[in-house]
């Protein structure tokens, strides 16, 4: 039996940003192809409504991909080439995984089947006419519905609103573009009429493929980072493991510090395994992470692999918060070496770095700053931002040497 391949705690890391793409800055001008490639890459592009800096799934690509064009994203959806369904979160998802997500929309998560169909019982009449609207009228907003009445607890939406959320998680209908950021949904045959239902995999196919999806993305990972990628329940992870190993789909690694746990590499990344093991995985990339980088969104791996404690605050109370309301972690040549709490200024054109924290153990270095202050000005540039405003640092001496070399 051949001896099962150990990786040092570094070497995983550099594996890990390979595959996220984040281990090296691009090397050149990006197209609408990088884009789709690259949420391809990571598999899932997780979109959130908050905008105190670039929405989370712009943030996301700018990481990798720098300069590149925002309207590139809903024109690969209008092309087809993009949907968007629940994964861990809302995300953008390449429509060729769309048979696996077709199964979820068929057999919802037991958790949610039960309230689901204790809701839809009670409001039958209610989907016959939203469905008969749509059919009617075409796509539609939750907006264009001026009924008042709330109709769920649920984020306390307006009756419509759940009915339409309940039609789109259940499949029947998808969402065709957006408006001001509101999504507008039209019938699932209108938007993907070439899919089949008899084409929808079984659900453990569909599970199947998101754990090697999950262990492509990752580069290396454990049975419980591979559940936690798209929110698997982990005993259906750890069940298909053993034959994913057998069938040659997953490489056993070990992972040094990470005694008698079980790691596993997918087949296709096993020269980028190979290259880690020789130490020729070098990152080079400094990057400013969205809040919901598929790098960070794991609490847990983020800490157990890189060291770094990330807790979002933006859902914590004021006086509880310890960083601040909208922190993004700082990625420097393989560490994560910092987080700060920014806000964009559109229209005095400004980034506020509000309090930028080093990590403890980071030199305050100058080239440290230099590194820093060309990624915030760029950062900003993409943003349609001139300026960039430094106004607290931890610790306080980085302040004025990183405002030189701004």
């Amino acid at each position: 039996m051949p001896q099962t391949p150990t990786l040092s705690l570094q070497q995983a890391r550099g594996l890990m940003l390979t595959t996220l793409g984040l281990a090296k800055p691009p090397r050149r001008k990006p197209s609408k192809v990088d884009v789709l490639n690259t949420i391809r890459q990571i598999t899932v592009l997780q979109i959130d409504t908050i905008s105190v800096v670039a929405r989370a799934h712009l943030h996301i690509l700018w990481s990798r991909l720098g300069n590149y064009n925002p309207d590139w994203i809903e024109e690969l959806r209008c092309e087809g080439s993009l949907f968007e369904y629940y994964a861990h979160a809302m995300c953008f998802i390449p429509i060729e995984d769309y048979p696996i997500y077709r199964r979820h929309m068929l057999n919802p998560p037991q958790t949610r089947t039960n309230i689901d169909a204790v809701w839809e019982a009670e409001n039958i009449e209610l989907l016959n006419q939203i469905r008969e609207h749509i059919k009617m009228n075409g796509a539609v907003r939750s907006a264009d519905f001026e009924h008042s009445e709330k109709g769920s607890a649920r984020w306390d939406w307006k009756k419509e609103k759940v009915a339409l959320e309940h039609l789109f998680y259940r499949g029947e209908v998808m969402v065709s573009e957006r408006r001001n950021f509101q999504r507008v949904y039209d019938l699932r045959e209108r938007i993907h009429p070439g899919w089949d239902d008899q084409n929808t995999p079984s659900y453990e196919d569909a599970i199947r493929a998101q754990v090697l999806k999950a262990a492509k993305a990752l580069g290396v990972a454990k049975p419980d980072w591979l559940a936690s990628y798209y929110y698997l329940l982990k005993k259906h992870v750890q069940k298909l493991l053993p034959d994913l190993v057998r069938e040659g789909d997953l490489i056993p690694v070990e992972v040094a510090g990470f005694e008698k746990q079980p790691f596993y590499v997918h087949h296709d990344n096993a020269q980028t395994l190979q290259l880690a093991l020789e130490d020729r995985l070098k990152a080079t990339h400094t990057s400013i992470l969205s809040m919901f980088d598929p790098l960070v969104t794991d609490r847990s791996r983020t800490r157990e692999l890189f060291g770094f404690d990330y807790l979002i605050e933006c859902y914590t109370p004021a006086p509880k918060r310890v960083y601040g309301y909208f922190v993004l972690p700082i990625l420097r040549k393989g560490k994560l070496v910092g987080r700060m709490d920014a806000k964009a200024w559109r229209k005095e054109k400004r980034l506020e770095v509000i309090h930028l924290f080093l990590e403890p153990g980071v030199k305050p270095s100058r080239s440290l700053a230099a590194d820093l202050a060309q990624t915030l000005s760029q950062y900003a540039s993409w943003q349609g931002l001139s300026a960039v405003e430094i106004t607290q640092t931890t610790p306080p001496e980085f302040c004025e040497i990183l405002k030189e070399h701004l």
